[in-house]
């Protein structure tokens, strides 16, 4: 028994992932560190800039920026772990393949589990917001599909239930039965997820052209939305700045979170990289901070023109224009958002097959997801797969249940990323030029006090902090702060590295916004994926000497 339980945390060495990246056949290595930066930024801005930041900013009010730089702190730590990372592991595989080298093989497979849920479903939700602008921006040419062509079955039948006037239970009522059944499909989100999916199946050069492209033009129309958009601001918009308290802010945690997934993937291209251990850090760092800056400059503008009661809707930057009589704005405002999502669903596509690679590689998956494509030198047959894991769910999901499962997943991989810089031995080498290195302070002391200064504050005002307002406790908040006094006592103890400590808190602090749903669909698909490790993963695996 004992030897079954060492093997599940069996641990792989960094020479032994780079002998396998060097016997595999090899990628193109043709990124530089301005293509990582654009391809940071190219899945950063999408579906959270231009659809659920108008949920986060209906929940949180203008305030909701304060969320905005809660995330962008806690990315930038994460950032900084997976830079440490980058340099130390210079390997596909981004999270997973850390881990593997830190906590070990069932952690690794955890994390590369959770990972699906990040890249391939959360790719799901950027095709339904894909296809909503591209409905608009075609039917500004005078060009209508039906209804039940661009809607998704789940969503119309529950419209038709509720007896709701809306496209969705139009859609119900006019779709066409076949065998019985009603006809009722998003194509354009199928489409997209097919071109781009062929995209990333040919080759990386080609994807890097098409991505850098669609960033210079998404940020040129952003920077113009943002100044057209300022010449309405009414600061009256402004007040109150937080209507509904800080747990209001709190709320939108997964919409804002989600607009920031993707500086990650980054990761996932260290095998296509011209110098993985100089340019990975500096893509994930630079694209994150020009992403952020944009993020807290669009919920001012946002939350300036109209009332935050006014965005609650799946398209705000369009809604927002079309308030104010703007009409040619909306055209503008659909071209970005057409573009910005389409890059996004390229950088994810791109992702999962590389993680499913290095998974495959250490016997974890079968040896077809290591294939490369002696033409294209592209995981093949993890790209195809990847398209079928984002095309299927497309026709009886819905992007509400999407988005919620989306974000718990990242989250969870990034705490074990930065646990995982906690666990390995601190790098004490010279820094070598050109190469990142995190930089060491001293946790021992510094985290224990802000833990007691924060407790007093916090137990001061315990009514606020960890007593929901229909005066049961919050749960979620009271691990958290179980979870800090454990980290604050190993920071002593251990002389733990302040920058992971910090990124580890962070993280663990947005996972409190999570609800119960989210960590139950989130339990039953770790649970899966436990099963699938335990009868094939575990037996497979290229360190089983069992």
């Amino acid at each position: 028994m004992g030897f079954i339980f060492n093997n599940l945390f069996r641990r792989k060495s960094v020479s032994a992932i780079t002998d396998a990246e060097s016997h595999s056949g090899g990628l193109h290595r043709v990124l530089s560190v301005r293509d990582l930066t654009f391809f940071g930024i190219a899945a950063i801005i999408g579906a959270g800039s231009f659809s659920s930041i108008g949920s986060a900013c209906y929940s949180g009010g203008p305030a909701v920026i304060f969320l905005f730089m809660i995330c962008a702190v806690a990315c930038g730590f994460t950032a900084m772990c997976y830079a440490d990372f980058a340099t130390r592991v210079p390997a596909s595989g981004s999270a997973y393949t850390y881990a593997y080298v830190s906590f070990g093989e069932l952690a690794a497979w955890i994390i590369g589990w959770a990972l699906l849920m990040e890249y391939s479903i959360g790719n799901i939700y950027v095709a339904f917001s894909w296809s909503g602008y591209f409905v608009n921006l075609i039917e500004s040419f005078g060009l209508h599909m039906p209804v039940w062509l661009t809607n998704n079955y789940s969503d119309s039948h529950q419209a038709f239930i509720d007896g709701t006037a809306s496209k969705l239970s139009e859609a119900w009522n006019t779709a066409p039965v076949i065998a019985g059944v009603r006809f009722i499909i998003d194509l354009p989100a199928v489409m997209i997820n097919i071109l781009v999916t062929w995209l990333v199946y040919v080759g990386t050069k080609e994807s890097r052209n098409a991505s850098n492209v669609m960033v210079i033009i998404k940020l040129a129309i952003i920077l113009l939305v943002i100044i057209v958009g300022a010449t309405y601001v009414d600061i009256d918009n402004w007040t109150p700045f937080m209507p509904n308290q800080f747990s209001g802010v709190m709320a939108g945690v997964s919409g804002v979170f989600f607009a920031y997934i993707g500086f990650d993937a980054v990761s996932t291209l260290a095998e296509e990289s011209k110098n993985p251990q100089r340019d990975l850090p500096r893509g994930m760092i630079y694209s994150l901070i020009i992403c952020t800056i944009v993020f807290i400059i669009l919920a001012l503008v946002l939350t300036g023109m109209v009332s935050y009661t006014a965005l609650n809707v799946s398209d705000p930057l369009a809604e927002v224009f079309a308030m104010k009589g703007i009409k040619w704005m909306l055209f503008i405002v659909s071209i970005a958002a057409v573009v910005a999502m389409t890059s996004v669903i390229l950088v994810f596509q791109m992702g999962q097959p590389r993680i499913w690679m290095a998974m495959s590689r250490d016997g974890l998956l079968p040896k077809k997801f290591a294939e490369i494509h002696p033409k294209y030198k592209t995981p093949a047959f993890s790209t195809l797969i990847t398209g079928l894991v984002v095309g299927i769910p497309i026709f009886f999901t819905t992007p509400k249940f999407v988005l919620d499962f989306t974000s718990i997943g990242t989250l969870f991989a990034f705490v074990l990323v930065c646990g995982g810089v906690l666990i390995l031995p601190r790098n004490m080498d010279a820094k070598e030029k050109g190469k990142f290195k995190m930089p060491y302070i001293n946790a021992k002391l510094i985290v224990p006090a802000i833990t007691i200064i924060s407790f007093i504050i916090i137990f001061y005002n315990q009514a606020s902090m960890i007593v929901n307002e229909d005066g049961s406790y919050n749960i979620p908040m009271m691990v958290f702060y179980l979870v800090w006094i454990i980290i604050a006592i190993f920071s002593f103890i251990k002389n733990y590295s302040l920058i992971p400590v910090l990124g580890l808190l962070s993280c663990c602090y947005l996972l409190t916004g999570m609800g119960w749903t989210n960590w139950m669909m989130f339990g039953v698909w770790l649970i899966i994926g436990l099963v699938v490790y335990l009868l094939y993963g575990y037996k497979k695996s290229k360190l089983n000497v069992g």
